[in-house]
């Protein structure tokens, strides 16, 4: 099934998924996640890509859910898209591959919850960022009671929620909601240089060091979580990268001593 909402790109060892409903400011609905899904299916078996960067086309990441559509929902399709939503958010939050959100405009309510499920966030510095659901009678989705909470605390975390209001790219950096601000002509150029950095690395190693950060967030026991970096670091040892990167650490040392 073909992609309406949303664009798939591949750069070097990228794969750039755009949010695609710009007269909308990319407002997200049933068609939106599940497309969504259909790009990460695409990008998780691919060995050529390494890292996934999510933003939006236009003047915005996204807005949040379609309510024009919402307001057209029974309760029973309600449910069915609210679980449409908790599975991509699940997927992204679980992807075996570093996810990297560039926040562009408007990154509000389920959109932004979309940027929280990510590894990392970079934004625009004037991008409008925010969760107005208690403005509209609703509540959070897509584990941002969490993800939230583990970026800020609870103490700003309740802030944010509760008077619903909005901040911008550098206040987002400053609470460390984002990872970094900068000037909305440079976003792009930003995430795809991170991108690229993080993409110059073994790939078994960028998968098990995900995996490591995620069990160690939840209640994993310390012994099980250092049971498992052994295991993590006899896999990646036994790699032909990691034979490699020898070789190569071996030849700059020698060209050091000549």
């Amino acid at each position: 099934m073909a992609m309406k909402c949303v664009r798939y790109e591949q750069k070097n060892a990228t794969a750039l998924i755009t949010l695609d409903r710009p007269r909308v400011l990319n407002a997200m609905n049933h068609r939106m996640w599940i497309d969504l899904q259909a790009a990460l299916d695409r990008a998780q078996p691919d060995p050529g890509v390494k890292v996934v960067v999510i933003t939006g086309e236009g003047r915005a990441f996204s807005s949040g859910a379609d309510l024009k559509e919402s307001r057209e929902r029974s309760a029973e399709d309600y449910r069915a898209y609210l679980e449409e939503v908790q599975a991509a958010s699940r997927r992204i939050i679980r992807f075996p591959k570093p996810t990297i959100a560039a926040i562009n405009g408007y990154a509000l309510g389920s959109g932004y919850e979309l940027a929280l499920a990510c590894d990392l966030r970079l934004a625009a510095e004037d991008a409008v960022i925010g969760s107005p659901e208690a403005k509209v009678s609703s509540s959070v989705t897509g584990g941002a009671f969490r993800l939230i909470q583990q970026l800020i605390g609870p103490g700003k975390a309740s802030e944010l929620l509760f008077t619903a209001e909005n901040i911008d790219g550098r206040e987002a950096e400053r609470i460390g909601l984002v990872n970094r601000a900068v000037a909305p002509d440079e976003l792009m150029p930003a995430a795809l240089a991170m991108a690229e950095r993080i993409g110059a690395n073994a790939a078994l190693s960028l998968k098990l060091i995900k995996r490591g950060l995620r069990m160690a967030r939840g209640p994993v026991r310390l012994e099980a979580l250092m049971d498992f970096e052994i295991e993590a670091c006899l896999a990646c040892v036994s790699t032909a990268e990691r034979h490699r990167a020898l070789d190569d650490f071996a030849d700059r040392k020698q060209s050091e001593e000549d």
